[in-house]
């Protein structure tokens, strides 16, 4: 079926940006610095496909899932959308992981003392 590859990561976006504003991880943090931060990974990790199916590594395989639609050859849209999870995922996971190492090592100092 046609695009549920794409239905699925929009679904998953959906999920994450809802985390993402419930406890504030990412753009619902620093809207400006998370922009540029994704725009900063989309163009890396876009390179980078670009890359492998230049050298032959990256290629499209069976398209029953995809929509059809190519950003470059061999690269399908739902790769761009991917790369939006892919990134947003992770930094929603350094948002909620940084404050509590934070409060962890602050925990520490205090018990030290």
């Amino acid at each position: 079926m046609p695009g549920l590859y794409l239905a699925g990561l929009l679904v998953s976006i959906t999920g994450v940006a809802v985390l993402d504003a419930r406890y504030r991880l990412f753009f619902w943090r620093a809207p400006w610095r998370a922009a540029t931060v994704m725009a900063v990974g989309l163009v890396f990790f876009m390179v980078w496909d670009v890359a492998g199916v230049a050298l032959g590594i990256f290629f499209i395989g069976p398209q029953d899932l995809l929509t059809g639609i190519l950003l470059a050859p061999d690269v399908p849209l739902e790769e761009l959308f991917f790369l939006v999870l892919l990134c947003w995922t992770t930094m929603d996971l350094v948002g909620f992981v940084r404050p509590v190492l934070e409060r962890r090592a602050s925990a520490a100092g205090r018990s030290r003392s």
